[in-house]
């Protein structure tokens, strides 16, 4: 049996014939409503934004007559069991970081974000210009899934921590949060990884189950409070230099809708990915500010520290070549990255060092 017939098959969270029961939108007086479960709680800086923007766009575009209906973790699954949820059929869509699913695929972490990968910019144009979206396509037929991003965080910071770290020794046996390829990264560093939900992650650092984590940025990470207990807060990270966030809808249910609703989606998860960006950009440089009166203590990581993400994230991206789509996947991703970055690199990136020099920046 392959794997979309056994997720079709699959009991989640509730009985089989439960799920079948969701597999096709609700319909109202001709009108439809999508149930989307996400891994964000309600009123969560940034991420439960873009969920919140996605939900906007579509009712409006549609005028009324397509509808999002949000589900926050624990309302219908959990956080980390959306995918599943909306592959079998339990949910229509799911607004989430697709690198959450590398237990799937590993091919996933590409559309959120892979160690010294690409920023939000270089992501973006990968997706929509050189490949990203078919290659998403293909993914999503295995999973019985049609999937958009649907947001981008940005470059997310290195992540918070009781103490300093002085060399990459000090990773070993840290109790830390980080999800996706970069979590396997600093697992070869020898620390203790775990992926916890963001609704988790203040409870757990404060009671020391953790001793740190990453997040998003300083506009999100002020929000979920975390300043309150780890005052050491390294902002530049390798881990996730544009994360971009999902939107994945059940493909039978795709599959369901009038082309004109299926370009609502499509329309309403660029816009998100497009406002959601500026959003969290515009919000950083203060939010950074005030966490800094607040008395926390911003570093940067040392090169020997870099050096060393550097290596084990190269072995980590080298263990999974033996999959051939993650190859592929890979291939795509990085072609698309150089040819962009040898652009950016001679216009926006020396105007901003020139910028900086003449104006002391």
């Amino acid at each position: 049996m392959d794997r979309r017939s056994f997720l079709r098959t699959s009991a989640l969270g509730g009985t089989a014939a439960a799920a079948s029961t969701l597999a096709a939108p609700a319909y109202a007086q001709g009108k439809k409503v999508l149930t989307m479960v996400q891994s964000w709680p309600r009123g969560f800086a940034v991420l439960d934004d873009a969920a919140v923007y996605v939900e906007k766009m579509v009712a409006e575009m549609s005028d009324g007559n397509l509808t999002i209906e949000k589900k926050a973790p624990g309302e219908l699954v959990g956080a980390l069991e959306v995918f599943d949820a909306v592959s079998s059929g339990q949910a229509d869509m799911y607004h989430s970081a697709d690198y959450y699913f590398i237990g799937q695929h590993p091919g996933y972490a590409y559309f959120t974000a892979v160690p010294f990968g690409g920023t939000a910019q270089e992501l973006t144009n990968w997706y929509h210009h050189g490949g990203g979206q078919e290659l998403h396509d293909e993914l999503g037929q295995i999973f019985n899934l049609k999937s958009f991003l649907a947001g981008n965080s940005g470059s997310q910071s290195g992540g918070w921590f009781r103490n300093e770290i002085k060399s990459a020794e000090d990773f070993n046996g840290l109790k830390f949060r980080m999800p996706g390829l970069g979590g396997k990264v600093l697992g070869k560093l020898g620390a203790s990884v775990q992926n916890i939900p963001g609704g988790e992650l203040y409870q757990a650092l404060s009671s020391g189950a953790l001793d740190g984590l990453e997040w998003v940025g300083p506009f999100a990470d002020e929000r979920a409070g975390f300043q309150e207990v780890a005052k050491v807060y390294y902002t530049a990270g390798f881990h996730e230099p544009g994360s971009g966030l999902a939107l994945g809808m059940n493909l039978d249910v795709w599959n369901d809708l009038t082309p004109a609703h299926q370009a609502i989606i499509k329309y309403a998860a660029m816009a998100t990915t497009h406002t959601q960006l500026a959003e969290t950009l515009a919000n950083n440089g203060a939010a950074l500010k005030r966490l800094q009166a607040q008395g926390v203590k911003t570093m940067q990581f040392s090169d020997d520290v870099w050096d060393a993400f550097g290596k084990a994230s190269a072995e980590v991206m080298d263990e999974n070549m033996g999959d051939e789509l993650f190859a592929k996947i890979r291939g795509s991703f990085e072609e698309s990255m150089a040819s962009s970055s040898s652009w950016i690199d001679k216009s926006d990136g020396y105007y901003v060092s020139q910028r900086n020099r003449v104006l002391g920046g």
